[in-house]
């Protein structure tokens, strides 16, 4: 490997609004997931990330290897809700004008009242690339999510991209959960990195 493994200079450097789309259906589904569902779901969940803390996750998708986004797959949960997902998903992301654009990790992230995600960053080679998306199903204005060197509050439905390679953090100083519904999302078309390669042999011959 030689070089820096530089981000794609398509990711934002802060916060990029990609304005409100429809939740109710997603949402209302999320809202009536079983205690023991969450308790279950995070257990096997492959996300075990020290400054998540609190954090419980349902993960849908995710990355095969932590050095490349361009392998992925469908977890258990991914067959039952992906017709409530798509939607959400799609809206999301109409802006970005991808013909062929992939998620390679779709997950919900539940925040109990007074939890916290520490400061830190996505530092694994496969998050310089794809977008980083939050959709906030549930919330409340007292959680904080500091990204790009600001304090914001972002509003249920609202989505938006967020720069996951600077430091970031967030509180949740309500009395309620947060969830939100956070995912990566790449176009395939797009010219790879030159760091790629070579850092993928460096690994294979380990």
């Amino acid at each position: 490997m030689t070089g820096p493994l530089t981000p794609n200079p398509r990711k934002t450097t802060g916060v990029r609004p990609l304005g409100p789309i429809d939740i109710a259906a997603l949402r209302a589904a999320v809202l009536a997931i079983p205690e023991a569902v969450w308790d279950r779901e995070n257990a096997a969940k492959p996300n075990r990330f020290a400054a998540l803390d609190a954090t419980r996750h349902i993960v849908f998708r995710f990355i095969d290897d932590p050095c490349d986004w361009r392998g992925s797959h469908d977890r258990l949960a991914w067959a039952y809700w992906r017709t409530l997902l798509a939607p959400v998903l799609a809206q999301a992301v109409r802006d970005y004008g991808y013909v062929r654009g992939v998620f390679p990790r779709v997950m919900l992230a539940r925040m109990p009242s007074g939890g916290v995600i520490h400061p830190h960053v996505d530092a694994n080679p496969a998050a310089k690339w794809p977008h980083k998306i939050h959709v906030p199903l549930l919330t409340n204005d007292q959680v904080i999510c500091h990204f790009g060197g600001a304090d914001h509050r972002f509003a249920e439905g609202d989505a938006v991209e967020v720069d996951n390679l600077g430091p970031h953090w967030v509180r949740n100083e309500g009395s309620a959960p947060r969830i939100h519904l956070i995912f990566e999302y790449y176009d395939p078309d797009q010219p790879e990195p030159d760091w790629l390669a070579p850092l993928l042999r460096a690994g294979a011959a380990q």
